[in-house]
């Protein structure tokens, strides 16, 4: 089991597919995210990475998380996370993940902190019908109604569904495609609405419900492969093309007399052209 992300929800936007179609997307973008801490199994009881993006004022740190930076060799971080692992998965610490963590196509699930909607009534927060819009209600349309029993039990239930506040809330969507990713960046764009708002943090790991494709890289995609990647892609690009050996060309220039020869047997053609004009001419003396 690999470790997650955490990437910053930039907006939305759209991208379009090869055959034309219109694709939009959620442009999520990961700012320097680095394992500040490795959890082990015989120490803490679990296996685990905490994982660190942005930065954040050092005077805003307290003393025992600037020890923890100091020993993984990081910058202080704006938001810290922890993903489970496997033993297998583990990383070294002070390790920068990249985009290139996840691969186009992949299923992923997302956690963030949705939008708050302040208080809301029953209808917007649970999706209650309201009572009748005109005969026998009197200023109260979008009221949830009753919302106790006789005098036993006496009381309003835990739970029962009424006004109250909305929103701000962790939320998990499944299943999340991603459509596209830009290591040098830093972008993963997916597919679709992502909770939370703009500028908050959000949790990317691989789909519990979908099998992880091959491409993807095991156990992490560290942001140094893909820009020791991208480097050697230039260099190849820069490279010159390599010219054909003489030796190659001498065989075609040896054989370009043969295709001449056919040239030669002209001459012999023209000759019973000769022999006509002759005749021509006797013919014309006898005629005379």
């Amino acid at each position: 089991m690999r470790c997650g992300v955490i990437a910053r929800k930039v907006g939305m936007t759209r991208v379009f597919a090869a055959d034309g179609a219109h694709v939009p997307v959620t442009v999520l973008q990961m700012e320097n995210c680095q394992v500040t801490q490795i959890r082990s199994k015989d120490k803490d009881g679990y296996t685990a990475l905490q994982l660190g993006v942005g930065t954040r004022k050092v005077k805003n740190v307290n003393k025992a998380l600037r020890g923890q930076y100091a020993k993984a060799g990081v910058e202080a971080k704006a938001k810290v996370a922890e993903f489970r692992v496997s033993e297998d998965a583990v990383l070294e610490l002070g390790a920068t993940l990249g985009a290139n963590h996840y691969v186009s196509g992949q299923k992923v699930d997302v956690v963030g902190i949705s939008q708050g909607k302040g208080f809301a009534g029953a209808m917007k927060r649970h999706n209650f019908g309201g009572l009748r819009a005109s005969h026998g209600v009197s200023i109260s349309h979008r009221s949830h109604g009753s919302t106790g029993n006789n005098q036993d039990p006496g009381k309003v239930f835990k739970g029962k569904k009424m006004a109250g506040h909305m929103g701000a809330e962790r939320v998990t969507t499944q299943n999340l495609e991603v459509v596209a990713t830009d290591p040098a960046e830093g972008l993963i764009l997916i597919r679709g609405a992502v909770p939370g708002s703009k500028g908050g943090y959000v949790l990317i790991s691989d789909a519990l419900k979908e099998a992880r494709p091959e491409e993807a890289p095991f156990p992490a995609g560290l942001l140094a492969d893909a820009m020791a990647e991208d480097a050697a892609a230039e260099v190849e690009a820069e490279a010159p093309v390599e010219e054909a050996p003489a030796d190659d060309q001498a065989p075609a220039a040896e054989a370009a007399p043969v295709e001449e020869a056919p040239a030669e047997v002209t001459p012999a053609e023209e000759a019973p052209a000769e022999d006509t004009a002759e005749d021509t001419a006797e013919e014309d003396k006898k005629g005379e």
